[in-house]
């Protein structure tokens, strides 16, 4: 026993000697009483699960949305002894249990690409943070699904998340091609529930070449086009961050270099933007102190994009109603099981 514990001989006599003593009814009575029990976990757990694995900060503060949503769907199978414990959890107890959950299913480990342009005189450096733009400025990247080598075309998803609102759009297409692109960019404009006023790129050929720029200024009206300095990711600090919660989380680090494997992609792409910008929560930073050498960042109450555009004042009423009227046709469990079937319906295609 000492050798397996490594624990020292004594310490093994004494906690023997302890053992042996204790009679066939004896109970541990340390600790305290248990309040949020496993039907709580339980509760915790799904809702978890459905909102897309976030993290505490993220889900405690929209737990009551969520049990409104599938309550008001009669799609709630907890009890209500359950629901009202849950719902009266503290941010701390949430983190603990979340990551218990996140412990349980393993960390992630991932690689990214860059390829940066020569064409450097075309767009800008955008040097400054950030100063509260209104919505349709954002932030765009790319993410290759390459596998574990460069060799051979594949596929390429193409990210864009606004600063203001954190409204993400995402679209797929077959190598990183100026055209590819420009094509990706057009549709995800469409889509957007409010004008795309500035995208920030990287400094990747994909973005700074004589099809995607020209593009950006023709458009009514005219996409402001900045980019980041080559080989500061911090530059790109919002969407790389996002590059796993919203891209790899859901399609994996797999090659994907067949041409039917970008629709898949794309059609699992058009239910995941509404899963995530109507139902998953996310902070904001609001501000930042120094404390020595210490940086101490201070952050919003989690929100999903869906509320940061109804509480903007810079977005039109009608986008907003047409909004409000696509989130009544929403259900929460139904859209994360379709998530799910077209996430198994990719993942079927590699072999």
């Amino acid at each position: 026993m000492c050798r397996i514990t490594k624990a020292s001989r004594k310490s093994a006599i004494r906690r023997f000697t302890v053992l042996q003593h204790r009679t066939p009814d004896w109970e541990d009575q340390r600790g305290g009483s248990v309040h949020y029990g496993a039907d709580v976990t339980a509760a915790l757990k799904d809702l978890w699960t459905l909102s897309g694995e976030v993290c505490a900060e993220r889900l405690q503060p929209h737990l009551c949305e969520y049990v409104r949503v599938l309550l008001a769907q009669h799609d709630w199978p907890h009890t209500k002894t359950a629901t009202d414990k849950l719902l009266r959890m503290s941010l701390g107890t949430v983190k603990d249990r979340v990551g218990d959950f996140a412990r349980a299913r393993g960390a992630r480990r991932g690689h990214g690409t860059t390829l940066s342009s020569p064409i450097k005189e075309l767009v800008p450096i955008r040097t400054a943070p950030w100063k509260d733009p209104d919505p349709g400025f954002g932030e765009v990247d790319t993410v290759a699904h390459c596998g574990e080598t460069l060799r051979g075309d594949y596929a390429y998803s193409v990210q864009y998340t606004d600063v203001a609102v954190i409204w993400t759009l995402l679209a797929a297409q077959w190598n990183k091609g100026m055209v590819a692109t420009r094509e990706s960019l057009q549709r995800m404009r469409t889509r957007c529930p409010f004008p795309l006023r500035g995208f920030d790129f990287d400094s990747g050929g994909e973005f700074i070449n004589y099809e995607v720029v020209p593009w950006c200024q023709t458009q009514e009206p005219p996409i402001m086009v900045t980019r980041t300095r080559p080989y500061r990711k911090n530059d790109h600090g919002r969407i790389e961050q996002k590059n796993y919660a919203n891209l790899r989380r859901w399609v994996g680090y797999h090659r994907y270099d067949r041409p039917e494997q970008v629709e898949r992609l794309n059609a699992l792409y058009a239910i995941l933007e509404d899963f995530l910008n109507f139902f998953v929560p996310s902070v904001k930073c609001v501000g930042k102190e120094r404390n020595g050498s210490r940086i101490m960042r201070h952050y919003d109450t989690a929100q999903t994009a869906y509320q940061r555009v109804l509480a903007h004042p810079m977005i039109p009423d009608p986008s907003k109603e047409q909004l409000r009227q696509k989130y009544a046709t929403l259900s929460l469990r139904e859209l994360k099981a379709e998530v799910e079937q077209r996430q198994k319906h990719l993942l079927a295609s590699l072999h």
